[in-house]
């Protein structure tokens, strides 16, 4: 749990800790970090939400007659990098964007997330709590130190040293993360070789949309330590298992889980059935916001364990939706399509806006799916109602921009924003002539 800051005490802080230069982090509309790195005698200027800077250079904020922005830091965010130079530390705040004339931006994506979760309270709820599973690959460097997809293991699901190489690596990344702040709740190897996930521990979705920003920046810096370059791309080697970022849910009401019943056969509320349904029922117009890259969609296909088809489930991992085992204040969903490229404001926000879609409309939610979808015939599948998200990002962006609710949350800006980048990274794609387009046609027509 944060806590909140005072202007004193953070510049207390910085003296203690002989910080020499603070970054004033935010993220573009892709959420890729940016950030403004100012000298620590700038600190108090910056804590009056007095720093400027150009916003017509930042993916999907503004055109340049209009790019003066503030920086307006989070105090609550303040935190000290474990590495930095012998002569001084490295700090930095994370930042939302406000105009000239004080209003908060409608192009950051933490201030979607922010309007998003206001609306959640409107509703009476006190908290909406996410909990991600990240993973990623660690693959080696070239002569040249460019990323290669290479793997430096062998290992598997599970699996230690010796046949999980990057063991060392990943234990200094959860070691960082730790003396940073982070909870971490497991660490392990995933499926494919090379592939790693590690998981901490839920908290608020602002918190937690912040601490995936953070936790991406810390496993590349680290990776780089052991000459290995770290990349969330979804689905980076062809025939084996993509990165995935499962997100747990729940909502928080008088502060008891709003996802509970004890009385119900599943232990779920009505809360949880319509929140459940809402999720469903946007799931495909979401998921151009969940699932962005082009490559993201070479991930969902069958056979490598990332949902491809809208259904839910209390055990069944081959759905959308999972509900886990645990009750009372632990009950929550597993929505488990997104993956580790997603801008985590933008994402969570238009998860929590299709759930509370649900919730005011009483959206009715389906039977469970029990049965292994991925061996189900197309005939079994429309019987049960169950479709397919989108096969490729152009659909994606089809599906959203046919969605009301995820728009409205994203707000035009973002969304038309989003949209024209999105549509130009498809298009761009699509026109692309492949290596295996070439092997398979060029000497037979």
């Amino acid at each position: 749990m944060r806590r909140n800051y005072t202007k004193d005490e953070i510049l207390r802080f910085a003296e203690e800790a002989n910080v020499r230069y603070v970054r004033l982090q935010f993220t573009d509309l892709l959420g890729v970090i940016k950030n403004v790195e100012i000298p620590v005698d700038q600190l108090g200027k910056a804590l009056d939400n007095k720093i400027m800077f150009d916003g017509s250079s930042i993916e999907g904020f503004v055109r340049i007659e209009e790019s003066d922005m503030y920086l307006v830091p989070d105090l609550a965010t303040w935190l000290v990098f474990p590495w930095g130079h012998e002569l001084g530390k490295v700090a930095r705040l994370i930042c939302d964007i406000h105009l000239p004339d004080g209003s908060p931006f409608p192009g950051d994506p933490r201030g979607v997330l922010k309007r998003v979760l206001q609306q959640s309270k409107d509703l009476g709820f006190d908290a909406f709590n996410v909990g991600p599973e990240p993973e990623f690959f660690l693959f080696k460097l070239d002569s040249e130190g460019k990323p290669t997809t290479e793997v430096n293991d062998e290992g598997g699901y599970f699996d230690w040293a010796p046949l999980d190489l990057g063991e060392n690596c990943r234990r200094d990344i959860t070691l960082t993360l730790e003396s940073m702040g982070f909870e971490i709740e497991a660490s392990h190897h995933e499926v494919a070789p090379g592939q790693h996930e590690i998981d901490f521990q839920y908290a608020d979705a602002l918190e937690t949309a912040d601490n995936i920003a953070t936790f991406r920046l810390v496993v590349k810096t680290i990776a780089r330590q052991y000459g290995l370059h770290a990349t969330f791309m979804p689905k980076p080697v062809y025939g084996i298992n993509g990165s995935g970022m499962h997100c747990h849910m729940s909502l928080f009401r008088n502060g008891g889980n709003a996802f509970y019943a004890a009385e119900d056969e599943m232990g779920l509320s009505e809360t949880a059935r319509h929140f459940l349904a809402g999720i469903l029922q946007h799931a495909k117009g979401f998921t151009a916001v969940t699932n962005p890259l082009v490559n993201s969609y070479k991930r969902l296909v069958p056979g490598f364990e990332a949902p491809c088809y809208v259904a839910w489930s209390l055990k069944n991992r081959s759905p959308l939706v999972r509900i886990p085992a645990a009750r009372g204040l632990s009950t929550r969903i597993e929505v488990r399509s997104p993956d580790p490229s997603a801008n985590p404001y933008l994402a969570i926000a238009a998860m929590l806006a299709s759930g509370l879609d649900g919730i005011q409309n009483g959206t009715p939610l389906a039977d469970p799916t029990n049965r292994n979808i991925y061996i189900m015939t197309a005939e079994e599948k429309a019987e049960a109602g169950i479709h397919s998200l989108p096969e490729n990002l152009g659909d994606a962006i089809n599906e959203l921009s046919r969605d009301e609710v995820v728009r409205t949350a994203l707000g035009d800006h973002v969304f038309h924003h989003f949209v024209e980048a999105k549509r130009l990274e498809w298009d761009i794609y699509r026109t692309q002539i492949s290596k295996w387009e070439s092997d398979q046609y060029l000497s037979l027509y």
